[in-house]
């Protein structure tokens, strides 16, 4: 059996995300408090927080619509491997990373 994967990884790799069906290039990672679950992890110790570490903003048509979710929330989202996804907090979230080639 495969490990399920965090959102929070999938996060940190993403260069697009689609929330609810819209296409998101404006999303934030708050690397501080990223760092702070880091330090904790690497000291054995549990880590849990009610701060904002996902911003999402989105323009849809003429409307700005916005989403905060916390740390907590974020490591609580569920994975749907049947459509790459996840639900957080209502909501259907995938993480996109951009296509490259090669220069030859």
């Amino acid at each position: 059996m495969s490990e399920q994967p965090y959102l929070l990884d999938a996060l940190e790799t993403a260069d697009m995300l689609v929330i609810d069906g819209l296409h998101a290039f404006d999303f934030q990672l708050d690397d501080e408090l990223l760092d702070q679950a880091d330090a904790a992890a690497e000291a054995g110790e549990p880590f849990a927080s009610e701060a904002v570490v996902l911003s999402i903003e989105v323009q849809d048509g003429r409307e700005r619509k916005r989403w905060q979710f916390s740390y907590n929330t974020v490591m609580e989202a569920e994975y749907e491997a049947g459509d790459d996804s996840w639900l957080i907090d209502g909501h259907r979230l995938i993480c996109l990373a951009a296509l490259s080639a090669e220069a030859d």
